[in-house]
């Protein structure tokens, strides 16, 4: 197999990562040591935290946010990097709980959160490889007719971007492979670098005067009118607190962790390809995903990698060797690349929900405990979105869409901790059986 699997040139703290070596800024934040108050601590530095950090403290509030390794650590800093519309699957389920109205609203929510993160590279000049361009790929034909109903619909909720449908005769014009059966191509969605835009999140959090601090484990939390959150070496006290830990949550609080199952997902990055390689791949460099339950999504980077990932894996754990898993996939899609080296394999935890609904809401019993978790994949703009609504929620400003949120119900996992995800796994591999069918 030819893979050689690089460290990180610019940040050994950070997961080895194409991402972690192509960081565009250093940044270092303190530990927390001793005692401090704050109007809302946020405990979590990924885009959850991060985005809340920035609305809040541009809404006046003071803010300390603690992570318990490096700013963008956790699945923020190591995704596929793929920014695409939407917060969540089938979100006509929930009609029976917030009407019809509510379901329109989610979906209108979920192309503004690609229109938040889009203007925060905006206003704080974030450099993070931003690049418009998404195509969902048809491995069958009745994806094909359903990119037909997602079109229209997109059309009748006011969707200002290019749509456009492909037949498979057209699907040379967006993709270097035979694979599949038709797309739909989306100018509004696209990729980015997500550490650099991590980062990048933590620079203007802080010009904004949020305190942020890592190496910063949170030991426990002290429920109460004022919050009292504990690291090793300091506690910090609040009004409010932030739980935006999402699969890094660890036991930290039972309740929420019950709710979202920490799955594995992968991807490798080759070596950098040639400008003829790279165009005959994805000739409109924009960022593909596919519809199986195991998909696959990929883009390319920058300096013209072709970043693969998908696998997503509900055992809890990680493949021996991830180049090894991943590269006959890859394969699968593009043979032409049999030669190709891999410079890069990594993974890490998303969190998956049972209804694949972001959950975003407040402890029932603490009021003033807020939290956001379970993206189920759409991570990088249902992020931010989560962001706006915690912090409208937490400056008491009417925002339906939080409500919107906390009132759909999620269930705990069954099986505890150890049983949950060899259950979800048998689970998923039925609905993969049925793909079959």
């Amino acid at each position: 197999m030819n893979a050689r699997v690089h460290q990180p040139i610019h940040s050994a703290q950070h997961p080895a990562s194409y991402y972690a070596a192509s960081i565009n800024r250093q940044l270092a934040y303190p530990p927390l040591r001793g005692e401090l108050s704050v109007d809302v601590c946020i405990v979590g530095g990924g885009f959850s935290g991060l985005n809340t950090a920035i609305e809040l403290a541009q809404k006046g509030f003071s803010v300390a946010l603690l992570e318990a390794h490096k700013i963008g650590w956790g699945a923020s800093g190591r995704n596929g990097g793929q920014l695409i519309r939407g917060v969540g699957h089938g979100v006509e389920q929930f009609e029976s709980i917030i009407g019809a109205g509510g379901v329109r609203e989610l979906k209108l929510m979920g192309l503004e959160a690609v229109e938040i993160v889009r203007q925060r590279v905006a206003q704080f000049a974030i450099d993070c490889d931003l690049t418009w361009g998404y195509c969902d790929l048809a491995n069958k034909p009745s994806h094909l007719e359903g990119f037909a109903e997602d079109m229209a619909e997109l059309k009748a909720l006011g969707y200002r971007h290019q749509l456009r449908l492909l037949q498979p005769e057209q699907m040379h014009e967006v993709v270097g492979s035979e694979r599949y059966v038709g797309g739909l191509i989306d100018m509004g969605s696209g990729h980015l670098h997500p550490l650099n835009l991590a980062l990048g999140e933590a620079a203007a959090a802080q010009s904004l005067g949020v305190q942020l601090f890592e190496d910063s484990a949170v030991t426990h939390i002290d429920y109460g009118t004022t919050v009292k959150v504990h690291s090793a070496q300091g506690v910090v006290r609040a009004a409010h607190l932030v739980l935006g830990c999402n699969a890094y949550l660890n036991g930290l609080n039972t309740n929420l962790g019950g709710k979202v199952l920490p799955a594995g997902s992968y991807v490798i990055a080759t070596e950098p390809l040639s400008e003829a390689q790279a165009r005959a791949l994805i000739p409109q460099n924009m960022a593909l995903c596919d519809q199986r339950v195991a998909l696959d999504y990929y883009r390319l980077s920058a300096d013209r990698r072709l970043l693969f990932g998908g696998a997503c894996h509900y055992s809890g754990r990680d493949p021996a060797d991830i180049a090894g898993y991943m590269r006959p996939k890859m394969l699968a899609v593009f043979p032409h690349l049999k030669g190709v080296k891999i410079d890069y394999q990594w993974g890490g935890m998303i969190g998956i929900g049972a209804n694949r609904l972001p959950q975003i809401g407040r402890l029932k019993d603490q009021a003033n405990v807020y939290y956001a978790q379970a993206y189920s994949g759409h991570g990088v703009n249902a992020t931010h979105l989560a962001g706006k609504l915690l912090a409208e929620a937490i400056a008491g400003q009417a925002s339906h869409g939080f409500d919107l949120f906390a009132q759909v119900p999620h269930m705990t996992f069954p099986g505890g901790q150890h049983l949950r995800s060899p259950l979800l796994a048998l689970g998923m591999l039925w609905h993969r059986l049925k793909e079959l069918i």
